[in-house]
């Protein structure tokens, strides 16, 4: 798993991975909220899977 997801693309997913997750706690308390595990998990790791299968990279070149 190369990581291709940039700096600005990460912190944006941790962003609102945790923002969406805060849906399960505050808000409207709905488990739809569980849905941020997703851009909170591809923000932390820096690989989307999206991104791989369709060959787009944020990262800076190296």
């Amino acid at each position: 798993m190369t990581a291709n997801a940039g700096p600005v693309d990460r912190t944006l997913r941790i962003l609102v991975g945790l923002a969406v997750l805060s849906l399960t706690v505050l808000g409207p308390r709905t488990s739809w909220g569980l849905l941020g595990i997703v851009p909170l998990l591809t923000g932390l790791t820096g690989f989307c899977p999206a991104y791989a299968w369709l060959g787009i990279s944020t990262c800076p070149k190296r």
